[in-house]
């Protein structure tokens, strides 16, 4: 069997297909990753064949919004991505029995899967990203939303939701359908989404509500069994000291003074700090030795070894450090990073920043963290998460292959 993973967006979703290609190769069986090529060369370095599709993502961290984009500029980027992805996408599906699309932007997935006429599967990492009665769809801060918990508010977002993907994509989606001979579709959330979802995410996490209209099939999250120990430098730094706190905000936009709040904050605290420079190379060059700066890092064998981790509240930065029993700081920036730092408060795991994360702030979240009941409230929670979700999705897409398509999970609330 051979199955095509695609995806269109960050770390945050292509890290999480390559773990079940990674999964599907330990069962005898071909993955394709068809994703960004920022992540190839680490791909290939794990046995993935990848094939890249547009331009690289990487430094965008650097870049804040600048102001809003004129309409027809940035309907030429949408028409000139979705072509992108019908024509990497179309050839990587070549000889495939089964495609996935993971994450909303996956454009191309179902359309190619159906020219073929080989099972699709559509991949949420968050619940909230999925149409629910019991929950709004993320905001996108950049378009001046702001999140809601207000439920007369679902269903009026849900439906401005329904309308802006059909603004944005339906047309550029269409002209691409009929190039392969596809009938028209009406409505592209639900064309992409289908009925019958999967959520890649942790019950316990982020489970899912809910819904009337979708039958959910929720695998655990797509974690990826890192093999790579930690660099000497960092492991002799470790050792070294009492357990130090993690900083990283990935590939999220980075505030200019972050670096000197996080100095601040930890000295204060009395404690060292690992800082990830992350996609916006965050500097720290005022440090001495108590402060060290890594790059990509084996997350699962660092965040065990650290007294708090302070992060962006990506999915799978968020169910790693949630896995790892150690108390978080989440300091989120926008899209789903605000429900997953509700979802770390409401777990007792640790605590969220809404706000600038000056030194004062976050002087004062980690007081809080490494203090009673934290620790052991985030210790409890870690031997609950479940890290074998990657595998849970290879097994079921042979299922799928076969013509056995899961049974919706239950839902958790």
């Amino acid at each position: 069997m051979r199955v095509l993973l695609s995806t269109i967006g960050s770390r945050g979703e292509t890290q999480p297909i390559i773990a079940v290609a990674v999964e599907m190769g330990k069962l005898g069986h071909e993955a394709v990753v068809c994703a960004p090529p920022d992540f190839q060369g680490w791909a290939e370095s794990l046995g993935v064949r990848y094939i890249p599709v547009g331009p690289e993502l990487h430094g965008t961290a650097k870049r804040p919004p600048s102001g809003p984009v004129m309409a027809e500029q940035r309907q030429q980027m949408i028409d000139g991505t979705v072509a992108v992805q019908f024509e990497a996408v179309g050839k990587a599906a070549e000889g495939c029995d089964v495609i996935v699309g993971g994450g909303g932007l996956a454009i191309a997935a179902h359309s190619i899967a159906e020219h073929l006429s080989v099972p699709y599967v559509y991949a949420a990492f968050a619940p909230i990203t999925l149409p629910s009665p019991f929950h709004a769809p993320p905001a996108f801060g950049l378009l001046g939303e702001q999140n809601t918990d207000d439920p007369a508010e679902f269903a009026p977002r849900w439906e401005a939701e329904r309308s802006r993907w059909n603004t944005m994509w339906r047309r550029p989606l269409n002209a691409q359908r009929e190039l392969l001979g596809l009938p028209q579709i009406e409505d592209v959330r639900s064309h992409l989404f289908t009925d019958r979802p999967w959520l890649a995410a942790d019950p316990v996490l982020a489970p899912w509500p809910g819904s009337s209209d979708m039958e959910v099939f929720q695998t655990g999250a797509w974690l990826l069994e890192d093999p790579r120990p930690l660099e000497p430098e960092l492991e002799a730094f470790l050792t070294s000291g009492e357990p130090p706190i993690y900083f990283g905000l990935g590939s999220a936009h980075v505030p200019p003074a972050l670096a000197r709040a996080v100095l601040d904050a930890t000295r204060a605290a009395g404690r060292r700090a690992v800082v990830s420079r992350g996609w916006a190379d965050l500097d720290i060059s005022e440090g001495s030795g108590d402060v060290i700066a890594v790059g990509d890092v084996n997350q699962r064998l660092l965040f065990p070894r650290v007294a708090a981790i302070a992060h962006h509240g990506g999915a799978g930065t968020t169910t790693v450090a949630t896995a790892s029993g150690t108390p978080q700081i989440v300091i989120p920036q926008n899209f789903n990073q605000f429900y997953f730092a509700a979802r770390v408060e409401a777990l007792g795991a640790g605590v969220a920043i809404r706000e600038e994360p000056t030194g004062d702030v976050l002087r004062t979240a980690l007081a809080r963290v490494l203090g009673d009941p934290f620790p052991a409230v985030a210790t409890t929670r870690g031997e609950q998460i479940a890290t074998d979700g990657a595998g849970v999705a290879a097994r079921t897409l042979l299922d799928v292959c076969a013509g056995r398509w899961p049974a919706s999970s239950e839902p958790a609330v």
